[in-house]
């Protein structure tokens, strides 16, 4: 009962004028960054955060939350129609979507992925209003030993499920960390790896690596592939509705790839892409019907799953960061840069100190999922419009707005030039084939571990027993010791490897 009335207040706090316009703009934001590939939502939240500044708090997270799982939908468009990806977590929807726009098909394929997403979506949310009050509870017994533990664990999370190589995936996590800690102590007041430079005793700021190494290095990335290489789709799309054979293969893989998305969404490190790749794994190795259509040959099913598990897991991620303050990917990461923003501290306490942010939040999303449906299905002849746009009209007005978002943010030109050095790195990433995620959740997680290592050692005055004396962070450290073990055994490792590869 007390979950219809957290509800109730919810849908209050989302059915307002400014909340709905917020919510639709984010939809149309993440459509559109979804269709448009080589953008994605981290480098569009992390453009947009210097805006989020004037907006109240909840307006500025349901826009964000809009955008993150506006994307996931949009994505897909692009996937089918023209065999680009449009978000990373679509790779997989492009190997079935396009061959079955090829045979004529881009209508049912595009309906699967948007019935797909709207009832993932749905469902993802319901699990997120269910299972957040009772892990709130939970997260109050934490202490200063056990957010060690726990981040401890997510940071192993994330180098397990990052794609690519587990060494550079490290590298990153390390390299994260030691940015972290440029600025002052806290505890003794010194400035540390500041290099004298006046700019740096605040530390490096969090909008500056964001939109340097997603915004201005996914530019510069694009701007290195030839022109020719984008393909526009010219054919008209007939037919939206998918057949009765359709809908009856349609409806296990959407039901499977939305179980398990929402499992995978709540890992450290998992969300949409793992959700999608995973899902078309599982799909592969279900036995076929007779007269189905083989994987990679247009099977409605590689489409419906994969779009059902990014968009649960799109949903699902949002429950560690809001119950524990723990983002457990780089979308969630910068949403914990939002919150900060606006003097919200990410965590247990939003619930029972901002219970209108945090239930307007999810009631936001069942009205965001509805307005993507409306979105995607009757105007993708616009979406299609929009792919024939030259990128040399694109990204001038990307870095043009980019640079006047980050001087907003401090007054400082300083920042300006270290948004274009990381722009510079972003871009090496690319280059390395190294998947730049893992750097900013050990960015945002090592201030917060050295914070709560110093105040348990503080506590336990000086006694490092105390992370496995404590029976929560004993068992959070076990599971963290235990999922490195097991992803450097041989046959785990080559099965993960094989995970991320694209078929």
């Amino acid at each position: 009962m007390e979950l219809f009335n957290n509800l109730a207040t919810g849908f209050g706090v989302a059915f307002t004028f400014t909340n709905l316009l917020y919510c639709l703009i984010g939809c149309i934001l993440g459509t559109l960054i979804g269709v448009l590939p080589g953008i994605g939502p981290v480098a569009t939240i992390a453009m947009l955060l210097p805006a989020t500044y004037a907006l109240p708090p909840v307006s500025a997270l349901i826009m964000l939350a809009g955008i993150y799982y506006g994307a996931q939908y949009g994505g897909s468009t692009t996937a089918i129609l023209v065999n680009l990806p449009g978000e990373s977590s679509s790779v997989v929807t492009c190997i079935d979507g396009y061959q079955m726009a090829r045979q004529g098909r881009a209508g049912p394929a595009l309906a699967a992925a948007g019935l797909g997403s709207f009832f993932a979506g749905c469902v993802g949310t319901l699990i997120l209003a269910a299972f957040a009050p009772p892990l709130t509870e939970l997260a109050f017994k934490f202490g200063p030993a056990e957010y060690f533990s726990l981040m401890v664990l997510g940071l192993i999370g994330a180098v397990v499920l990052a794609s690519g190589s587990l060494l550079k995936a490290v590298a990153m996590i390390v390299l994260g960390l030691l940015m972290g800690i440029v600025g002052t102590d806290v505890n003794s007041g010194v400035a540390r790896y500041s290099f004298d430079i006046p700019e740096l005793t605040d530390g490096i700021g969090f909008v500056v690596i964001a939109m340097g190494v997603f915004g201005y290095g996914e530019i510069i990335g694009n701007l290195s592939q030839p022109d020719d290489e984008r393909e526009v789709f010219t054919h008209k799309v007939k037919g939206l509705w998918p057949t009765k054979d359709d809908f009856k293969r349609m409806l296990p893989a959407v039901l499977r790839g939305t179980a398990l998305g929402s499992a995978l969404g709540i890992l450290p490190g998992g969300g949409a892409l793992l959700a999608s790749f995973a899902s078309y794994a599982l799909e592969k190795k279900i036995r076929m019907r007779p007269g189905e259509v083989p994987f990679g040959k247009g099977n409605i099913r590689g489409v419906a799953s994969p779009e059902s598990a990014n968009n649960a897991g799109a949903q699902t991620s949002f429950i560690p960061l809001l119950t524990l303050g723990i983002p457990p990917n780089a979308v969630m990461a910068l949403m914990v840069g939002a919150m900060t923003i606006h003097n919200i501290q990410p965590g247990p306490q939003v619930m029972t100190s901002n219970p209108e942010l945090f239930w307007g939040l999810i009631a936001s999303m069942w009205i965001g999922n509805a307005m993507l449906i409306i979105l995607n299905l009757p105007l993708i002849g616009m979406w299609i419009k929009l792919l024939t746009v030259p990128y040399k009209f694109l990204f001038p007005a990307i870095v043009l707005f980019c640079a006047i978002g980050v001087y907003s943010t401090n007054n400082n030109t300083f920042d300006v030039w270290m948004v274009a050095a990381f722009g510079f790195i972003g871009y090496l990433f690319i280059k390395l084939r190294t998947e730049p995620a893992p750097l900013l959740l050990g960015f945002i997680l090592g201030p917060m571990m050295e914070e709560n290592l110093r105040r348990a050692l503080l506590l336990s005055r000086g006694a490092w027993s105390v992370f496995v004396t404590r029976p929560l962070s004993a068992g959070l450290l076990i599971a963290a010791a235990l999922l490195l073990g097991i992803v450097l055994l041989p046959a785990i490792k080559a099965k993960r490897e094989e995970a991320f590869v694209e078929d």
